[in-house]
């Protein structure tokens, strides 16, 4: 097994390698899922490269976020200067990005970043067949699936197996780019999930478990599969992947050093040293300084302690809280009081301070510590230590660093290693669509399209009886567990919209465990007269080979948010496309550039954005259904036997835009009221507003008008 090493920067790139790991992964300054960390310069990347080559290890580069098509001649320079230097493979997230590399620079290695969602083996080989090597499985799968999937695919497979954990699953987070643009799927996540948040009462309920008045409700433990690894031995598992392209040198050292020791005795065999090396690489674990740890759903189901609401969400071990600030001459020092076993910190050691408002978090490098000697704590120890303005009393003091810990490792770049190659500004081709031909015949059938309207998203039956007093062109249907059972029963009373009329909406999240029932109740529904379904990950498109008359959709969670990847989605046999969420109008009339193309385009123009989708049904830890952040913006989670999903109470909308979109060419508008409990004046209103084209008060624009955050202004 290849043990795979996060390199956030030279620093941690030289931990990696100085403690044993077979290959790193790295970002450029463009492109890559940590735009916020230190990245590498050109030079230093060409320098780690031909380093690692002479000592036969490998290099990956992120190139695992989404593009717009204004961006779509950097993406080419950065493909064709990335084609020129020879990395080991590029870790790809967007469609466009696979369809360019293969079209323009076939000799480039892929691999499918966890960011693209494969949970299972039909996405696997879907990504195969495109020419991926290899797939960075989601992280919510367990043994049994990982085996299920390797039982079904050649493809090389890599799991994680230490690090921080999303708490949405990957690829399908919007949180942050609903809040000011700034979105997951760009690279500049501002992790919505850690933030403190509090739970309102007004819509509270007695539910499976309780949530203290406020907490860190989404903030999960860190994933630690240390004890694991034999398992993922003999399950066939090719590379483990530690995050952390955001941590320290220290962090990177660490880790990489207690899963080389368990990796070595696993490909050994000998049960007693495999036994050693867990008991002493869990003990090295122990200063990653890093959250509590969760083995997730490896066995099969999430563990109750998975989220820890009291846990805030930075990282560190806890040492104290601030009680006490004084000045000294220039300097600011602040009494801690720590429990009976806290360490006590040093000159030079690296600390977390966080309001206990979750108003702030900064790091700081202590330039003062000592003994508060005399001072009677009231459960343990007390110190001094050095502290910045701004941070007074209450304030949560965590070690994060030891300067005594930290360890020097010999130079991967050589010094001297130059300026070195840099990308070119060439102009990246036009691509045409890469249509098949049942989607070429489906353009001149009248019988393979869809009416022109508008289109209603619902996630429950009962909203199916609210929405047929409008009559809309189709009504979509979220496929379910809930749903699904109730389509494919015989004894039921007969639903407002034939067949013909229902949509049926694949989740994004396509797990291995679900494949089988999926696919036999997709059967099923087809022998009762369904036959449009949407597809939202790639993995759906083959529960659909050798079926009869049916009409696919790609929905939004394929992310088309440029041509290339717009090219590439129609290579499949569908008749139409939905925008993003996260889209907005510029780009949307960039990627989709004439009448025939947009004729063929859903645009949602009312939804609750999917902020989270969680796998795990959380109705069982908290017993809440609404709670709001430290800005007063109130927020929703629904829960069942899916999973959970946070939705905002300010809904987006540019139902009023309507008139607008069709005078560009736009035919079919989707209003997407899956989510919260529909009420029949709600529909009434809004459906009011729609025919009118006036704006609905207390919405969201999105990120329709101002676009993705731009780190460049």
């Amino acid at each position: 097994m290849e043990l795979v090493a996060p390199a956030g920067s030279p620093e941690a790139l030289d931990a990696a390698i100085g403690e044993g790991a077979d290959a790193v992964y790295l970002g450029l300054k463009d492109f890559n899922a940590r735009m916020n960390g230190k990245n590498f310069t050109y030079s230093q990347f060409g320098g780690a490269l031909r380093a690692l080559r002479r000592n036969g290890k490998k290099l990956y580069v992120t190139v695992n976020t989404v593009f717009e098509q204004r961006e779509a001649d950097r993406v080419y320079q950065l493909l064709k200067y990335l084609d020129d230097m020879g990395p080991d493979a590029l870790i790809v997230q967007d469609f466009g990005v696979v369809a360019m590399a293969r079209s323009c620079f076939p000799s480039l290695k892929l691999h499918a970043s966890t960011q693209m969602n494969i949970a299972g083996s039909r996405g696997v080989n879907a990504l195969s067949k495109h020419g991926l090597s290899r797939a960075v499985l989601a992280r919510e799968l367990s043994l049994a699936d990982l085996q299920a999937i390797r039982a079904e695919t050649n493809m090389e497979l890599e799991v994680f197996v230490h690090g921080a954990l999303c708490v949405s699953v990957s690829g399908a987070c919007l949180f942050s780019s609903f809040y000011g643009g700034k979105s997951a799927n760009r690279g500049i996540c501002t992790q919505a999930c850690r933030r403190l948040y509090h739970r309102a009462e007004r819509n509270s309920f007695a539910g499976g478990g309780t949530a203290p008045a406020s907490g860190y409700y989404f903030s999960p433990c860190d994933l630690q599969l240390l004890q694991r690894i034999p398992d993922l031995a003999a399950a066939g598992i090719n590379a483990l992947k530690i995050e952390g392209r955001m941590k320290s040198a220290d962090y990177v050292g660490t880790t990489v050093s207690a899963y080389r020791m368990v990796v070595d005795a696993a490909t050994e065999g000998d049960q007693e040293k495999i036994r050693q090396s867990i008991a002493r690489g869990q003990e090295i674990l122990l200063g990653d300084f890093a959250r509590p740890k969760t083995e997730y759903y490896f066995s099969a189901e999430a563990p109750a302690d998975w989220l820890k609401p009291e846990q805030d969400g930075g990282i560190g071990i806890y040492i104290g809280s601030i009680i006490k600030v004084k000045n000294r001459g220039s300097a600011r020092q602040a009494l801690i009081e720590g429990a009976e076993t806290a360490y006590i910190p040093l000159p030079g050691d690296t600390v977390r301070l966080h309001r206990s408002d979750d108003s702030k978090r900064i790091t700081h490098k202590l330039e003062f510590a000592e003994k508060a000697e005399g001072h009677a704590a009231a459960h343990g120890n007390a110190f001094w230590i050095s502290v910045p303005e701004g941070f007074n009393q209450g304030v949560r003091v965590y070690l994060i660093q030891v300067k005594s810990l930290s360890k020097r490792y010999r130079s991967v770049i050589a010094h001297n290693a130059g300026t070195g190659h840099i990308p070119g500004r060439e102009k990246a081709p036009f691509p045409a669509l890469n249509e098949t031909p049942s989607v070429k015949t489906a353009k001149n059938s009248k019988e393979a399209g869809f009416p022109e309207g508008l289109y209603v998203a619902v996630s429950r039956i009962e909203d199916l009886y609210i929405v047929q007093s409008s009559r809309p062109a189709r009504v979509m249907l979220e496929l379910n567990a809930k749903t699904g059972s109730y389509l494919v029963s015989d004894n039921k009373p007969p639903l407002p919209f034939k067949p013909a009329e229902i949509i049926l909406v694949l989740p994004p999240y396509f797990p291995q465990s679900l494949e089988e029932t999926l696919a036999e109740r997709i059967g099923l529904l087809v022998k009762k007269g369904y036959r449009q379904f949407v597809a939202n990950n790639s993995g759906h498109f083959s529960l659909f080979r050798g079926l009869a008359d049916i009409k696919l959709i790609a929905g939004p969670w394929l992310y088309m948010f440029n041509r290339w990847a717009f090219s590439f989605i129609a290579g499949y046999s569908v008749s139409g496309f939905v925008s993003p969420f996260e889209n907005n109008r510029q780009n949307l009339e960039r990627t989709v550039i004439n009448n025939s193309e947009r004729s063929k385009f859903f645009v949602p123009v009312f939804a609750w954005p999917p902020l989270f989708h969680i796998q795990s049904n959380l109705g069982t830890l908290y017993d809440f259904t609404s709670f709001s952040d430290s800005r007063d913006e109130f927020f929703s989670l629904v829960t069942g036997q899916d999973g959970s999903t946070v939705i905002p109470e300010t809904p987006f909308s540019i139902s009023d835009k309507i008139p607008f979109l069709k005078e560009a060419g736009f035919r079919r508008f989707i209003i997407d009221l899956s989510g919260p409990v529909l009420r029949k004046s709600d529909y009434r209103d809004l459906m009011r507003a729609v025919a009118e084209g006036t704006p609905l008060p207390r919405i969201s624009r999105f990120n329709w008008k101002d676009g993705f955050f731009n780190t460049e202004k």
